[in-house]
């Protein structure tokens, strides 16, 4: 890739994660990749803000779209570091090693974290103040701590004059840039689909446990006059950085519910017993003009079903009993939703068992501080009966009136 102008003397810098089998922190797949965007600053001092990972030769890659504007990692005099996770740091124990004179801006918290991650003194650091602002010749930089955007030294940087805000983690996505086409104004409608469905899912995915801390950092936010978003990930919001803005509101509001009026169903079944309803419920509705969505465990990515059910205002899990248990399975994806704090959610759960139930009881013991409010449940022994299904008709239905009325 090539280094771009932003505007004036900024620039970004980009590479693309684009192997499938990447997991991104470890955890979340990206089939269709993800960028990690840093900017650089000419000046009568030269500014980087946040460097890339140490993989995939990327350091390498920087430093050559570094000599698209005659400028080598030596020349670099201030280092602005918005975040310390590693897909922005990684770089920085040989970026030190190489650059020698650079002054690292971070915040306070960052600082012992340089240390440990990269043998770095804090000595090289500053550590900023909230609203401080740093002149360098024609930009003015402002620092906002930002904390558990997503981790707790988390910091955005604002560059007054051309009002463009380099928000590190907040308003990205998963989803690799073309070369030509790294501004919102340069993509087709179906792309900004693709851009919109590819944050929610990283929002669901990375920053989620966090919307309280979110909307706090919004609300902070709020008095800046902001015409450009620079993101650590995804491309630059500059014809309406409104959108991703409202986008990321409504992500984070989802915590507090109600959230889309729609339902996200997650089944298993071991011998076809609880699949045999799993029609009747995705039937029912559809015919009450509920969108669904469906997904089974084992099988589709927890990411993706986060993803779902964090936008949706009603949960549905379809499980058999295991061993006087939820099926572990689901009890894993439970879990995960649980740890993103999925809450304020309408739901219900069906399923079936063999010589004993035991799988509400437990589903009932570990979601107890969920924040879910459970509607009711249907258990059969067996395969359904014609009875069974009536009933789970019935219950069904009932959910559904309570489910329109809560999020209309």
């Amino acid at each position: 890739m090539h280094i771009k102008k932003v505007v004036d003397d900024i620039y970004r810098l980009s590479v693309n994660i684009e192997d499938k089998n990447y997991l991104f922190e470890g955890i979340w797949p990206i089939p269709h990749g993800i960028s990690i965007n840093g900017y650089l600053i000419k000046s009568e001092k030269n500014v980087l803000i946040d460097l890339t990972q140490d993989i995939f030769n990327f350091p390498k890659e920087i430093s050559h779209q570094m000599e698209g504007v005659t400028m080598a990692v030596e020349d670099v005099d201030i280092l602005v570091i918005n975040h310390m996770e590693p897909d922005h740091s990684g770089w920085l124990r040989e970026f030190c090693k190489k650059n020698s004179k650079a002054i690292i801006y971070c915040t306070k918290k960052a600082i012992p974290l340089l240390e440990a991650f990269a043998s770095v003194p804090p000595e090289r650091a500053i550590a900023i103040t909230d609203g401080m602002v740093l002149t360098v010749g024609d930009y003015e930089l402002q620092f906002f701590d930002t904390p558990n955007i997503h981790w707790p030294e988390t910091m955005m940087t604002y560059e007054r004059k051309r009002k463009i805000l380099f928000s590190c983690d907040a308003f990205g996505s998963y989803g690799r840039i073309d070369e030509d086409a790294i501004f919102d104004d340069q993509i087709s409608q179906e792309k900004h689909k693709f851009f919109e469905e590819e944050a929610l899912r990283y929002y669901a995915n990375i920053v989620a446990t966090f919307s309280a801390f979110v909307l706090k950092g919004l609300e902070k936010l709020k008095g800046l006059d902001i015409e450009v978003i620079c993101p650590s990930h995804g491309i630059i919001w500059r014809d309406n950085p409104a959108v991703i803005i409202e986008h990321y509101k409504r992500y984070a509001e989802y915590s507090k519910g109600p959230a889309e009026r729609e339902v996200t169903v997650v089944w298993s079944s071991m011998y076809g017993n609880t699949k045999q309803v799993l029609n009747l419920v995705i039937e029912t509705l559809r015919k009450r003009g509920i969108p669904v969505h469906v997904f089974q465990v084992p099988g589709d990515e927890i990411g993706y079903i986060l993803a779902s059910a964090w936008k949706s205002a009603g949960l549905i899990f379809g499980m058999p009993t295991y061993e006087y248990k939820m099926f572990p399975p689901m009890a894993h994806t439970i879990e995960e939703l649980m740890v993103k704090k999925v809450t304020n959610k309408k739901v219900f759960r069906f399923g079936s068992y063999g010589w004993v139930g035991g799988a509400q009881k437990d589903f009932e013991a570990k979601t107890e501080k969920s924040g879910w409010d459970v509607l009711g449940h249907y258990e059969w022994q067996g395969a359904p009966t014609d009875a069974d299904k009536a009933a789970m008709q019935q219950a069904l239905d009932a959910y559904c009136d309570t489910l329109i009325a809560f999020a209309k």
